[in-house]
């Protein structure tokens, strides 16, 4: 890119606002980094205890987590691309101990290798590993709920569900997404909260536009993309 446009992606990454969401007894830290990603800090209310999603700015990571309070014992690495596993092994030199998850040998500082259907605990919060793949052949999504709660669950889809999207298939096909998106995503409770590893949001429905310019639907939440955008909103 050039100079302006490089200049404008900057000043666009120091206008990204962090963002919390509370769901009931589970905390979720919105953490923007780099200039599109999203880090997730789940935190489970009951026992401070908390997990990072694809860390790839770590001391931006260390920092949030003292200013919290929290104790952070887990990472889960969605897939080995190194803008969401990049920052895995200096992560665990400045918190060691972390166990970090994953569903790739590729993944950096790689602890506890998942697999479909694998579960795990945050506190009182149950991880549930679902495997996606096809943007990678190891991809993960984590499903995270509390089992005694009436509160929706939460799901973390890396770069295999966007806002009006899904990711590029780098190492696998058609089928494969069209199984993680209906057969596996697609059969979570229809009340979970879905976060998702990029802000691609706008040019998604850019082409959503271009392949249903009469969509009324699209046309207004590309208004409300842009609006969020517009003010360094997730």
């Amino acid at each position: 890119p050039g100079p302006a446009l490089l200049g404008a992606l900057l000043h666009h990454t120091d206008l990204r606002k962090s963002l919390t969401v509370e769901q009931g007894a589970m905390k979720v830290e919105l953490l923007p980094a780099l200039t599109d990603n999203y880090m997730y800090l789940i935190i489970d209310d009951e026992t401070k205890e908390a997990a990072i999603v694809d860390p790839v700015q770590p001391q931006k990571v260390v920092e949030t987590v003292k200013k919290l309070g929290v104790k952070l014992t887990t990472v889960l690495t969605t897939h080995h691309h190194w803008d969401h596993a990049g920052g895995n092994e200096k992560l665990v030199k400045l918190a060691p101990g972390l166990k970090v998850c994953g569903g790739d040998d590729r993944i950096g500082a790689l602890t506890h290798k998942v697999t479909h259907l694998s579960t795990l605990q945050v506190g009182s919060l149950h991880v549930k590993c679902l495997s996606t793949p096809c943007h990678t052949s190891g991809h993960i999504c984590y499903f995270v709920n509390k089992p005694s709660s009436s509160e929706p669950p939460a799901v973390f889809t890396g770069d295999t569900l966007f806002v009006a999207g899904c990711g590029k298939f780098y190492e696998g096909t058609a089928d494969e997404m069209y199984r993680a998106l209906l057969e596996v995503l697609g059969r979570l409770p229809p009340d979970t909260r879905v976060y998702c590893g990029h802000e691609y949001t706008i040019n998604n429905l850019k082409f959503a536009r271009h392949v249903e310019p009469n969509n009324p639907a699209v046309q207004e939440k590309l208004v409300w993309a842009k609006e969020k955008y517009s003010v360094g909103e997730p």
